[in-house]
Order: structure tokens, then sequence, then C-alpha cells
């Protein structure tokens, strides 16, 4: 703990308003993220990359999560900048964000600036862009999302109600942030807004995903200046020379490796049983979060991407699966803000995770009777848009779905700080290793999904059966196993940090 109590960054509970401009920059980044989960699928199989494949590109945030986080946490435990810990690595992360953003609008034009032909179907030289930019994309988010997530547990200085309502702040400004990407996603004219986004190698769709990010960028930029204006850090001072910390500092990358092993072996029953609810969880979650809109297009509407009456019956698809995305965000923006309260209703936080597990994996099986009902519907499967009732249950699902995504926003981040290890990590390097459990099975998703899925004929419903049984197993280990947190303890000078709280158990 001599880190962390050293480099406590904020010596007193702060105001709740301060808590709130942090996490409003959730809302930032999470508008951009919106935009890739609704768009950016259909956009890398416009330049040429097929449905089998696509999923290998999502490889970037998992792989940029579960290098960057941790490293990030664990610099920012220890960043001694007159600006503070968290901030500077929080300003880092905004400005890639905007430049790679730029990257990826711009992939069609600079590929067809470079060589690619507009006739071809494949343009490699826009894809090399694109892969470019997601990737400083991704290490972009993931050095905003960490440090943001410590600073919040800084300001809560300890106190546990204040900590999870700081998650659960952040979980409601992520909702806002997909109301409004995924709202613009789904807004097709979006692109007369700034008309030089269409060009000749940018059609309407890829103009409009220009726009998108134009506004995203636009959005997390003047959130961000106003947190980062508004609260302020303690300056962490250097430890003196010849103390265990100045001579690990110095230890050439040891220190970094040496600290994520020790919270590896120190780990306790409690965050060992939270990690693996939380690797499955996200198992069951991934291959929806990727594919969703595409599943909307592909098997709901039977289109596919491309030009001609299947294009148009994909977009159409795609579309509406953005629509469904703004209600499930709507949904979780107002289920974060009572997840304490249903938790209180239910019997407890790790009771209402385990529920809400075996609906996330019973709206995963209605996938497949939904893609039944549409294709029985298309004569001689041509496509078509889906009869009113089969599209009305189609958005039903993805509504219901916000209620599960809000437990599993909020309360594992809260869980990991309360179940934390005394290895001497800060709240930084808490919330890289959880995300860990995160990346992990992303990784595993985005290279096992595309092959799984093409096992069976194409189409993304083989992922979604996996991420069923994945759920379904999330629950029972959630109701079985996962201890419940220990009552709250009243915040004092001295009071009892999360890390101790955990011996408890």
């Amino acid at each position: 703990m001599e880190v962390e109590n050293r480099a406590a960054g904020t010596s007193a509970k702060s105001p709740l308003k301060k808590i709130i401009l942090v996490a409003s920059i959730a809302a930032g980044v999470q508008f951009g993220w919106a935009l890739q989960l609704s768009l950016l699928t259909p956009y890398v199989q416009l330049l040429g990359i097929p449905h089998t494949w696509a999923a290998f590109i999502w490889l970037c945030g998992p792989i940029s999560g579960m290098l960057v986080q941790p490293i990030v946490g664990y610099h920012s435990d220890r960043c001694t900048s007159r600006f503070g810990r968290r901030r500077p690595f929080i300003a880092a992360g905004s400005s890639l964000v905007a430049s790679a953003v730029f990257l990826i609008g711009y992939a069609a034009d600079l590929g067809h600036l470079s060589g690619d032909r507009l006739d071809k179907a494949t343009k490699p030289r826009a894809i090399a862009v694109f892969v470019v930019g997601f990737w400083i994309l991704d290490v972009a988010n993931n050095m905003l999302q960490g440090p943001c997530r410590a600073l919040l547990a800084d300001l809560s200085a300890n106190d546990q109600k204040r900590m999870r309502t700081a998650n659960s702040l952040y979980s409601f400004f992520m909702a806002v942030g997909n109301v409004l990407g995924f709202a613009a996603g789904s807004y097709t004219h979006l692109y007369k807004l700034f008309p030089f986004t269409m060009t000749k190698a940018c059609d309407v769709y890829c103009a409009n995903l220009k726009s998108c990010f134009f506004l995203s960028i636009t959005l997390l930029l003047i959130l961000t200046t106003l947190a980062l204006t508004a609260v302020k850090e303690e300056i962490v001072s250097k430890p003196e020379p010849g103390t265990e910390d100045s001579d690990d500092s110095s230890a050439s990358g040891a220190p970094f490796f040496g600290d994520i092993m020790n919270a590896f072996k120190e780990l306790q029953r409690p965050m060992w049983v939270l990690l693996l609810v939380t690797c499955l969880n996200w198992i069951a979650w991934f291959p929806f979060l990727l594919f969703d809109t595409d599943w909307m297009g592909r098997e709901v509407y039977g289109g596919k991407a491309g030009k001609g009456h299947d294009g148009k019956m994909y977009d159409h698809g795609v579309r509406m699966g953005a629509l469904g995305l703004m209600l499930n965000s709507v949904v979780l923006g107002f289920t974060s803000l009572g997840v304490e309260f249903l938790a209180r209703g239910i019997g407890g936080v790790k009771r209402l995770w385990g529920i809400v597990n075996f609906l996330l994996a019973l709206c995963l099986g209605f996938t497949v009777l939904i893609t039944k009902l549409a294709e029985s519907a298309r004569y001689d499967g041509v496509a078509a848009p889906p009869p009113g009732g089969v599209k009305a249950g189609a958005l039903a699902l993805f509504a219901v779905l916000g209620v599960p995504l809000a437990v599993t926003y909020s309360i594992p981040f809260a869980l990991a700080s309360i179940f934390s290890n005394t290895s001497g990590a800060g709240q930084g390097l808490s919330l890289g290793v959880l995300n860990l459990a995160i990346v992990v099975p992303q990784m595993l998703v985005s290279v096992t999904s595309g092959p799984w899925d093409a096992l069976f004929g194409g189409g993304n419903l083989p992922a979604f059966v996996v991420g069923a049984v994945a759920a379904a197993a999330s629950g029972i280990l959630a109701l079985t196993m996962l201890p419940s947190p220990p009552p709250d303890v009243p915040t004092s000078k001295n009071a009892t940090t999360p890390s101790t709280i955990a011996t408890f158990h």
C-alpha cells in the first residue's frame, strides 16, 4: 500500500460535481465507440475485407487494452507531473483520438490518392490506413478510460458508496455517448453539414461516417477540457533517492512487469472469481457488440454489403440496428442510475449480476428465433424488410439488453476496487488487471468468431449461441461463487482502503 498511500492524489472526498465532470468524459469516448460498433464493421467490408476476416480488425482493441491500460495505469499511479497523475494521460489520450479519427475517416481518400482503384472491390492501401488509424484510436481510448476510472476512485477517497456512485455515473455518461453516437449513425443525411466529406473515393455512407467522427471529436475535446480545467490534482512528490520506490522506478522495465506478476500472485479468491465471471461475461457480450448491426443487415433483412438491391437492404438493416442500439442506450442510461436501487431490491449486487447474465443469455438465444422468423417471411430468399412483428421483436431485444449492459459497465469496476489486493499497486494498475479479464475474451472472440461462423455456413448466429452459453455460465458463477462485498465503512482520515477490506473475506 506504500505507493497508493504516498500517491493518493486527492486527500479528501471531492464534491459530486467534480466526479460528474470527470465521468462525463465517458460520453465523448463512448460517442466514438458507438460509431465503431454501429458503422465500422460494414465500413471495413466496403473497403474490401470479407465478413469472415472482419473480426480480426477488432483485435486492435483487445491487444491495446491488454498492454496499454496496465502500463498507463502503472505509470499514472507514479506520475509526478505538475499537472497531476491522471490528467496528463487523459489529455494525451484525447489528442490521439482526434488524430486517429481523421485517419479512419479519410482512409478511402488516402488510399485512392495512394493508388487504389475505385473499380476494385478490395482497396489494400485504404485498408492499411484504416488499420493504422484504428490501432491508434484503440490505444488512445485505453489511455483515456483507465486514468478516468482511476481519477474517479481518487476523487472518491476510499468511500465505497461514493465509488459506486462514480462508476454508475460513468456508466450513465457512456449511455449518453451511445445515444448520441447511434443517433448520428442512424441519420443518413448528416454529411450535408460537412459537404466536403463526399468525394470520388468516399460515397454517402463514408461521408456520413466522417461527419459523425467530426462531431465526436468536438464533443470529446469539449468535455475533456472542461473536466481537466475544473478538477485539480495534488502534485505527487518524487520519492527520495535510495527508497524502495525510487530504486524500482529506475529499473529498466522490470518494475512494471514485477508489479503485474505480484498483482496476480497476491490476488485473493474474491478477485479471482470476479475475473472469471467478468471473462465469461465478455465472451457473451463481445460477439453481439461486434456484429449486432451486421446481424440486422445480414440475417434479419437478408442483405449483403455492397451495391444493388442486396446492398440497399443491408444498409437499411444496419440503420435499423443503429436505432436498436440507441434504444439500448436509453435503457442503459436509466438502468445505470438505478443499479444500487435494483441491487437493494433483489438482495445484493452479486445476485443482480447473476440474474442479468441469465437475461443476457435469453436475449442472445432469441436472436436465433428472430432470424428464423425473418428468413421464413422472405420470398425465395430475396432480401426484404422483415414483418413488423419481427422488426419490433428485434428492436425490443436491443432495448432489453440495456439492463444487463448497465450492470456490466458498473458493478465489476466497483467490486474490483473493493476486492483489490495488497500488492502495493495503485488504482490504475488494479483496474488494468481487471481490464485483462475483459480484453482476453475479446481477443478470443475476435480470432475465433469469423472461422467459427464460417464453419456453420457463415452469418453471426453460431457466435451468438456461444455467447448465450457463456452468459449462462457467468450467471451461475456469480450466484454461487462470487462473494458479496462487505458493508460500507464510514469514511475517516484513516478509513479502511478497498484492498484492506478484501481481507475480511
